[in-house]
């Protein structure tokens, strides 16, 4: 087997930037990893993780150290032992999915034993200075319901009343992005329930969620920094009642999958969610979609101009296109 391999930076400009608790978000910047065999194409995108110092140059170069592997043949079980969790991984992975379902003549979709139904995904809203400038991206938003609330610990309670009086239809999950202390989690969390909020996701920082063992929260808690991996679902359990896949994070669809069976052993509930990006970026997470109980995979939504022939959005749904574009 002879394979060519090659990657790619590239840059997608938001529409407006886009903020969360402790960063902004101008542009996306991402990977773009090409394996070329008989002739064929296999794609797949990655942004990283931020918080774990990722770059695009970084996984760059992730990638090329394991060139000669991958040129003749590795497959994406021998990956998760070429490259860790990260977002080198997911792009390689991505495009090994991609080049299997052309090459096997079975989608991505076929291969993970799932179909590939419309999901709704929620629509995020970044933090404003004022919770009435929230409220009225919630109001301009009048064709979804489903919005998850990028919050911090200023005026969090005061910022979702806004919203739910601007949207009474909607149904809201949060997002603290790791931006509060315990003791604001017991402040803040009976009366974001009361208003109807339905999951909090990452209230304390990663590392420093202990406390979380053994509360009762009056929503949901959902972890995302808190469970990046595989190894860290143990721990997460303990202290969450639901885990955030982000292939970003766990390093691909493969690995993702095999975090999403064994939460379900352990009875937790599952969200899918995305680092930003196009569509090349949320084609993976549409497979994985299908086995969770919420969906964030809007990255195509925050970004001026999305790949041409990627995930249709239309009313809050996301929908696979006819001709082929990923797996």
């Amino acid at each position: 087997m002879n394979r060519c391999i090659t990657v790619r930076i590239e840059s997608w400009d938001s529409i407006i930037p886009f903020r969360i608790s402790n960063h902004v978000f101008d542009d996306f910047p991402c990977i773009v990893c090409e394996i070329k065999q008989d002739g064929i194409v296999g794609r797949g995108e990655a942004l990283g993780v931020y918080f774990n110092d990722e770059t695009p140059e970084s996984m760059q170069q992730q990638i090329k150290s394991i060139e000669p592997a991958l040129s003749v043949g590795a497959s994406r079980k021998e990956l998760l032992s070429l490259l860790p969790p990260g977002g080198a991984r997911l792009a390689v992975d991505s495009a090994l999915w991609d080049l299997e379902a052309q090459t096997g003549g079975k989608s991505a979709w076929q291969l993970a034993g799932v179909k590939p139904n419309a999901v709704e995904t929620v629509f995020t809203i970044g933090l404003e200075d004022t919770p009435e400038q929230m409220a009225a991206k919630a109001v301009a938003a009048d064709q979804l319901s489903l919005f998850k609330i990028k919050l911090n610990n200023d005026r969090p309670v005061e910022r979702i009343a806004a919203i739910r009086t601007a949207r009474p239809d909607a149904r809201l999950v949060v997002d603290a992005n790791q931006g509060w202390s315990f003791a604001e989690l017991q402040e803040f969390g009976p009366a974001l329930h009361a208003l109807g909020v339905v999951m909090i996701e990452q209230p304390l920082p990663r590392g420093a969620d202990r406390e979380l063992e053994g509360y009762e929260s009056p929503a949901p808690l959902c972890a995302d920094e808190s469970c990046l991996h595989l190894g860290e679902l143990d721990a997460a359990a303990t202290r969450y009642q639901m885990i955030n896949i982000k292939l970003d994070k766990c390093g691909g669809l493969t690995h993702g999958l095999q975090i999403a069976a064994t939460a379900r052993e352990k009875n937790l509930g599952l969200m899918v969610g995305c680092m930003g990006g196009t569509s090349l970026s949320m084609a993976p997470s549409h497979v994985i979609a299908q086995l969770c109980d919420l969906v964030d995979i809007d990255g195509p939504l925050l970004i001026k101009n999305d790949r041409k022939g990627g995930l249709i959005y239309e009313r809050g749904m996301v929908t696979v296109p006819e001709a082929h574009f990923w797996g």
